[in-house]
């Protein structure tokens, strides 16, 4: 991911409110198309203009031509501000983060995420990196808003089960490994749209933990049509099992890894 600079500049007078909510508006918009990336964007008022940093997927992110409609809108709505369109400076690549997906036409998607990701919840079938969710088409009402709040509660619900701390932890771990669970159905319905948009298969990460040893592990069965599953070699090291029909990917048990 890529460290980026949005310099606001004041074009005529305006007060702090006006401006914070006109920017605030353009950095959900730019958020919910996935542009940008995460909850936090500081800014800053520096001699007369803001500053706002931000995180985006790719060097190109903010090239207009990745903006969605509700983005175009929020750029307008910046005048009523008295503000000007940023300007867009890339600070440069951020060493801790994930690279981007590059392929053309990936060969099918992995919806995952855990607590500790900050990027994009749409994996490349190829080369397991994240996908800039503007590189497929809009998901519903011309933006990606429905798939980054299912991020946002599987994280919270994975958070929630790894520090065990509380009486959530197991309701938490419910919704992130059942197939009964409303996370689950609401994430299936994304991957059917986006396999719909994308005319390619999307697989539905299903987290796993607990189990009674390694070899009851390896004979588990899908949860959804009690078929076989086990791959003969992990996917990317990292999933187990997939079972086509369901479009389900799946690991051998956390507690025996």
């Amino acid at each position: 991911m890529f460290v980026v600079d949005l310099t606001f500049d004041c074009y005529q007078d305006t007060t702090l409110e006006q401006a914070e909510q006109a920017i605030n508006r353009l950095v959900n918009a730019l958020r919910f198309n996935g542009q940008i990336i995460g909850e936090e964007f500081p800014t800053v008022l520096k001699d007369g203009y803001f500053i706002t940093r931000v995180m985006c997927p790719t060097e190109d992110s903010m090239h207009p031509l990745n903006n969605s409609a509700f983005v175009k809108h929020s750029v307008e709505k910046l005048h009523g501000a008295g503000l000007l369109a940023p300007k867009v400076k890339v600070i440069g690549q951020d060493i801790h983060s994930n690279g981007a997906d590059g392929c053309k036409e990936p060969s099918s998607y992995i919806l995952y995420t855990t607590y500790v990701h900050t990027c994009s919840p749409l994996y490349c079938g190829d080369d397991f990196l994240p996908v800039p969710l503007f590189n497929i088409p809009a998901i519903a009402n011309g933006d990606y808003k429905t798939l980054i709040k299912w991020q946002e509660d599987w994280q919270a619900c994975d958070q929630i089960q790894i520090n065990g701390a509380t009486r959530c932890e197991f309701p938490a771990l419910e919704e992130i490994a059942s197939t009964q669970s409303d996370l689950y159905r609401r994430g299936k319905d994304i991957t059917k749209r986006i396999s719909f948009l994308t005319k390619k298969p999307v697989y539905y990460y299903l987290y796993r933990v607990g189990g009674v040893d390694k070899a009851s592990e390896l004979e588990r069965k899908c949860p959804s049509c009690h078929g076989e599953w086990k791959l003969p070699e992990p996917w990317f090291g990292l999933f187990d099992f997939r079972c086509e029909p369901c479009g389900l990917v799946s690991n051998i048990s956390w507690d025996f890894q």
